[in-house]
Formats: structure tokens, C-alpha cells, sequence
């Protein structure tokens, strides 16, 4: 975020605790019947705006009056807002009020006025409710179209679609960070490339973006530089700038820069990466705030499970060889030849030796995040280039291409890297409205194609780059596991696979439509579309080339649900008809689909984060100077609680795993999945998840979270009351 916004988001508003945080306490308590008491989580909403919001919120007499401070005062962006009549700003205004919004758990009350809701620059006044921060997205998504903009607010005031956090928190603000998520930045194997990397990498973290990149092209420790042997230092000095960066872009201390690297699993240097992440690890070697994230082609795989070593191959000499760099080749493909090329140097480790480590230090920290390098690569749809990296959330899979710099940083070759456009849909939401869920996912993507085309990425002419060539956007969705429990439906069960088969089948075809829509209004097709398998339709063969009645419900109970909620799932021939629409118009973006994490969103929203399980019925959560805060899951009741009652470390990877790998046949992109293992588990146990995850055809995995057992006795009572209700 840039500096000027930073203390408008600031929480140093004082508290009072023994009001709604007592209240919010409760819940977790039993009334006389035995029950958990989760109508006091609405009744600390009712405390909480009461007595901390409601006195500290600036009132104004009018709408007009009310724009016209903010205006003057420097709060709110007039470039957004000119683009309308001042009379349809009012009564958009008035129309947001109209929703009689109320938020449904304390825990979203508290996390939109302390992070998102617009606040005085000496951070004692409220200048916004939900409602007013809808509008103003409502407002940008719409870029000047008032019913396009009445739409969005529609869409955004019933839950149905929620933009991601940089978008929601910067919309219409004149102090503002950027309104993208994160960025994907490639380097190349010179020291202008490590320049222009930090440099840019500075630039976005002062903007609120978290940054990945790619360092499988560097040279490693030992290789020659300018001929001479055993010179250069490799990736680790590398990563200690990058790890300075990121400590001191913090945003002026609103939180810490945010930066991930990642590295081909058969580079040289690949045991010293991950050794950087032990706790153990020596200083001069050790990383503590940057994320790690491990490329695994499908060769590692199977050199493991056939027990056999594995050559690690040199960036330098591959270079030099291939006349290419290592990460724009396939390493299954070419692993006999780079074994066989006398001029290639290579070092060999067990492949079953690496698996350990991975597994060692994920235990140890939670990384290394890991991506499945040819998987990612068999959803490509470019016939050219490569996806060679992913993002912080491990959910961005899309091209990047390399740049040539001259001497002064300036470019003689702009390559083309990747900024994430995100928001997501509420699936329990969507499916209240199931006979609009084209319309949802329609104006879903037109938002983040409207994000695409506003946000300000000069200060990173590779991303801009990228960006205005491929509008690439990454819808995603949450609260399945929310869906699933009030339709009574077990989370680890053939009826949740099949439910999300299903949804995700049907918004892909919608985000597809929709982009070719785009494409048809406006003229403008990706760049590099006619370089595509969409351009042939081969892309869409598994919708186009298969049975009749192939994608369909396989369940009773899903059958039912769709029935009941009205959502009509496409046929073959609507698929058909659409594949020929994009061979012939095209597609306004590259990507389309990318399920993150969603963690603020989620909690804003009162939902259940992503696609995972929750991880209890009653979450605890540490806030800042407020302290415990209780979060229920969505409309978790008497009635529902048994399908809320395992939690995601009782049910496992498996299923959390076949959850992702039946989403993951329809997204375009990744899903960030993470795994959820008891302290009983050991690295064997993530050895096979692993394998399980890759041979469902998974793209990456994020975090492992190990359960801790370090509660005190009376909170390990709370965490095992699955039985009461």
C-alpha cells in the first residue's frame, strides 16, 4: 500500500471488551438445554455498532453533503466517481440502503470497520458502512455504465459475488493501494534481471501487492562466471535481498511485505533452498519471512516411486545448450537427453531424499508451497510458452516470458509477467439464485475484467506488459463447506465431490461465455489467443468430445439440489455451440478461473473459506488488541451442527484433496488447497498425500498445517465437543 493510505486502515480505535467481546465469548458456552448459544454472536453485532462504531461514525445531513466532505477532503477518488450524474450517485447511495444489510457474525462486523470500511486520516472517525463500500465498488467495476453499476451492486449487497481484498479495500479511494492481489515476476540469469526484480519488487509491496518469483534460471552455487570456475554464489544471497525487501516495503507498519520465490525441484541448489526454511538452519543461510515454493515435474515422481537418484541439472549449462532458459523447458520431457549430454553438469540426490526433505521442513514451517509442474502445464492452453511458477497463494498458473535489459535496467526486450485479478463467489449465495447463476458469473468476470483494465501497473512495465495483452482474471469461490453442511450434506462424502464437480463444470461454461461475450462487444481478444488450443477449440474436447450425459450429476441428493435450486447444467451441445462462438470471435482473457484462499474475504462475508473444511465448529481467532474472538460457521445451528462437527484435521487430506481434484477438472488455473494433519502424522503420511494429490491431478498444494496439541485443558474440552448437539 502506498504510503499516503497506510494509517486509514490502522486499528487504534479504543475497545470496550467487557461488552461484545464478553457476548461473542458466549457462544462457545451451553445453555440450559445443552446447546451452543450462537444467537450472541448477533447480539455482540448489535453491542459492537452500538457502542463502538455508532459514536465514533461522522454523520452527515445528506448523501450530497456526505460526498462532497469526502471529495473535498481528499477521501474519495473524483475520477470515480465523475464518470456519473451527481443525482444517480445519490440514489445508488440510497438504493444500497434499501438491502437493509446486517452482518451475520460479530467476526465480520469487526473485520470490515477495522480493515476495510474508510476511516479518518488521524483514525478516530468511520466515514463508511458496508453499504458505502459496496457502492464505491459497484461504482468502479461499473466504469461509467449506471445500470452496469446497479448490477454490481445487486450482485455484491446479496453476498453473491465479493471482490478480493486490494479491490474491496481500495475501490473508489483516493489514498489507495493498487487493486491487484498479487504479482508474478520471472528473473533471468544476469544481474540486470536481479536488479530490475528487487527494484520492481520494491515498487509493488509499497503498493499492497504480494510478489513470486521465479529463480530456477539463476545460475548455481559453484557455476563459472565469465569462465571462470566455481564463482558464482547461487540462489541463496538472492533470496536474503529479496527476504530485505519485503521486511522493509512493510506498508508503513500496516503489516509486512510479502514476497514467495520458486525453484525447479532439479535445480543444483534445491537441498540449500529448502534447508533455508529449517529451524535450525544457519544464519547465513536462513530465511524467516519469505515464502518458499518447490516446481515438481512428474519425473521426480517417478524416479521416486522406482527408488532410482536424480540428476540435478545446471541453469548455466542448459542455457548454454538449449539456448533457452531451464524453466522454459520441459524437464520430463528432456530428462533422458540432459542426462545423456556429456556438457550439461549435473549432481545426483536420491528422488526419494528430496520427497523427505520437503516433507521435513513443511513440518518444520508449513513450506515449501509445491506446484506440479507438468500438471500445470497439461491446462495450459498456449502452445508455446510455459507456465514455470506460481503465486504466494499458489493458485496462479499463467505465462511469463523473459525480458532482455540493457545495461541501465532499461528494457531492449519487454517480456510479459503476471498480476492476479481476483474476486469470488459465495456458492451458498449463487445457489439461492440458481436460475441467475450465468448472470452472477457474467457479471462476475466483467468486474474483474474492469480491474484489469484499471489498474495502474507503470511502476512494473513486465506485468503492465503482460496485463493490457492478456487481461487474465481469477474467479474463485468460497463457502462450500458452508453450502454443503446447511444442505446437510457431509463434507467427506461422494455427494460433496459430486456437488462441486458439478458447480464448477457450470461456471466454467458461464466464465467462458462471458468472456467470448466480452470479446464480441468490445473487439478485443487476448493477444496470443490464435497461439492457443482455444483457437482450434481442442481446449474444450472434454466438454465437446465426450458422452452425451458424461458431465452430470451422479448422486440422488445432487440431482435433487440442482432441481431445487433451479440450477440448469449445460449440455454438450451448449458447449458445442459455445467452442464455435470462441473459434470464431475469441476470448477477452487469457484465464479465467483461480480459486484462492480467501481468508479476509471469507471472514468479511461470515463464510467458509474456499473450498477447505472448517477447521472447527467454533473457531478461535486472535485479533490485535481485541484478543479471542469466536467465529461459528455459516449458519451453523442444532440442526446442521453434525456436518459441521469434523473438522478439517478429523477428516483428512483425502478428502479435502478429492474436493480440489473435482474443481480442479473446470478451473483453468489452480486452487490453493491446503492439508490439515494431526500431530500423529509423519512424513510418510505427507509422502502419500503427495502422491495422492498428484495422481488426482491436482496443480499445487499450499500450506501443511500440523495440528498443535499445546491448548490449555479447558480449551481442549471446547475442541472436543463434537458430540453435544
Amino acid at each position: 500500500m502506498n504510503n499516503s493510505n497506510s494509517n486509514n486502515n490502522k486499528n487504534n480505535i479504543i475497545v470496550d471488551k467487557d461488552s461484545y467481546i464478553s457476548l461473542n465469548a458466549t457462544i462457545k458456552l451451553f445453555d440450559e438445554n445443552g446447546n451452543f448459544q450462537f444467537e450472541n454472536d448477533l447480539l455482540a453485532v448489535e453491542k459492537y455498532l452500538e457502542t463502538e462504531i455508532k459514536p465514533n461514525f461522522k454523520k452527515f445531513n445528506s448523501i450530497k453533503e456526505k460526498l462532497e466532505y469526502l471529495f473535498l477532503e481528499n477521501y474519495y477518488d473524483f475520477n470515480v466517481f465523475k464518470k456519473y450524474s451527481s443525482s444517480f450517485l445519490i440514489s445508488i447511495f440510497e438504493k444500497a440502503k434499501t438491502y437493509n444489510f446486517r452482518f451475520s457474525s460479530f467476526m465480520g462486523a469487526m473485520k470490515f470497520y477495522t480493515t476495510y470500511a474508510l476511516k479518518s486520516f488521524d483514525n478516530k472517525t468511520y466515514f463508511e458502512h458496508f453499504e458505502d463500500r459496496i457502492v464505491c465498488n459497484a461504482l468502479l467495476f461499473g466504469r461509467g455504465n449506471e445500470q452496469d453499476a446497479l448490477t454490481y451492486l445487486d450482485e455484491m449487497m446479496t453476498g453473491r459475488y465479493q471482490a478480493a481484498t486490494p479491490t474491496f479495500l481500495n475501490a473508489g479511494k483516493k489514498q489507495r493501494g493498487e487493486y491487484v492481489s498479487c504479482y508474478l515476476l520471472r528473473v533471468e540469469d544476469n544481474m540486470e534481471s536481479i536488479g530490475r526484480a528487487t527494484t520492481t519488487g520494491l515498487q509493488l509491496s509499497k503498493r499492497g501487492g504480494g510478489v513470486a518469483y521465479c529463480l530456477t534460471n539463476l545460475r548455481e552455487f559453484g557455476a563459472p562466471i565469465k569462465g571462470i570456475k566455481n564463482q558464482a554464489t547461487g540462489i541463496i544471497p538472492v533470496m536474503k535481498i529479496l527476504e530485505d525487501v519485503f521486511s522493509y516495503a512493510n506498508q508503513l507498519g500496516q503489516r509486512q511485505g510479502a514476497g514467495a520465490v520458486y525453484l525447479n525441484a532439479f535445480h543444483p541448489d534445491i537441498l540449500k533452498f529448502l534447508d533455508s526454511k529449517r529451524e535450525n538452519a544457519d544464519e547465513k543461510i536462513r530465511i524467516k519471512s519469505l515464502s518458499l515454493g518447490v516446481v515438481v515435474p512428474d519425473i521426480a515422481f517417478h524416479l521416486a516411486r522406482e527408488n532410482k537418484d536424480m540428476a540435478l541439472f545446471s541453469p548455466y549449462d542448459i542455457q548454454r545448450e538449449y539456448g533457452k532458459p531451464m524453466s522454459d523447458i520441459s524437464i520430463t520431457e528432456e530428462y533422458e537427453n540432459l542426462l545423456n549430454n556429456p556438457n550439461i553438469t549435473k549432481k545426483y540426490i536420491s528422488a526419494r531424499k528430496l520427497f523427505q526433505q520437503i516433507a521435513e521442513v513443511q513440518f518444520e514451517s508449513g513450506y515449501p508451497f509445491i506446484l506440479f509442474d507438468d500438471i500445470a502445464n497439461e491446462k495450459n492452453s498456449a502452445l508455446n510458452n510455459r507456465i514455470i511458477m506460481s503465486n504466494l497463494c499458489t493458485e496462479i498458473t499463467q505465462i511469463n516470458t523473459p525480458s532482455i535489459l540493457n545495461t541501465d535496467l532499461t528494457y531492449e526486450q519487454l517480456g510479459e509477467d503476471v498480476c492476479c485479478n481476483l474476486g469470488s463467489l459465495n456458492i451458498a449465495k449463487v445457489m439461492e439464485d440458481g436460475a441467475n447463476f450465468g448472470k452472477t458469473v457474467k457479471y462476475a468476470i466483467k468486474a474483474l475484467d474492469s480491474i484489469a483494465h484499471l489498474a495502474d501497473l507503470s511502476s512494473a512495465p513486465t506485468i503492465e506488459n503482460g496485463n493490457s495483452k492478456n487481461r487474465a482474471v481469477g474467479l474463485g469461490a468460497m463457502n462450500l463447506h458452508g453450502f454443503l453442511a446447511t444442505n446437510k450434506i457431509y463434507y467427506d462424502s461422494e455427494e460433496a465431490v459430486d456437488f462441486t464437480n458439478m458447480f464448477f463444470y457450470t461456471m466454467a461454461y458461464h466464465a467462458y461465455k462471458a468472456s467470448n461475450e466480452t470479446a464480441k462487444e468490445t473487439g478485443f481478444v487476448f493477444e496470443n489467443f490464435k497461439n492457443t488450443k482455444y483457437a482450434d477449440g481442442s481446449y474444450f474436447d472434454k466438454y465437446t468430445q465426450c458422452e452425451e450425459n458424461y458431465w452430470t450429476p451422479k448422486t440422488e441428493r445432487v440431482k435433487e439440489l440442482l432441481k431445487e435450486y433451479k440450477l440448469a447444467i449445460p449440455t454438450k451441445q451448449d458447449w458445442i455451440q459455445l467452442t464455435e462462438d470462441i473459434k470464431k470471435f475469441g476470448l477477452a482473457n487469457s484465464h479465467l478461473m483461480a480459486v484462492a484462499p480467501t481468508g479476509s474475504i471469507s471472514y468479511l462475508s461470515s463464510c467458509t473459506p474456499s473450498l477447505q473444511p472448517i477447521v472447527s465448529p467454533i473457531e478461535i481467532r486472535k485479533e490485535g488488541k481485541v484478543g479471542r474472538v469466536y467465529v461459528p460457521a455459516y449458519k451453523i445451528d442444532v440442526n446442521n451442527y453434525m456436518y459441521y462437527a469434523k473438522g478439517a484435521y478429523e477428516i483428512g487430506v483425502n478428502p479435502i484433496i478429492d474436493i480440489c481434484s473435482a474443481a480442479q477438472q473446470h478451473v483453468d488455473q489452480a486452487i490453493s488447497m491446503t492439508l490439515f494433519l494431526t500431530e500423529n502424522a509423519t512424513t510418510r503420511d505427507l509422502n502419500k498425500a503427495y502422491i495422492y494429490a498428484f495422481n488426482k491431478k491436482c496443480v499445487s498444494i499450499y500450506y501443511i498445517r500440523i495440528r498443535q496439541e499445546v491448548l490449555k485443558d479447558s480449551e481442549k474440552l471446547f475442541e472436543c465437543t463434537t458430540c453435544v448437539i
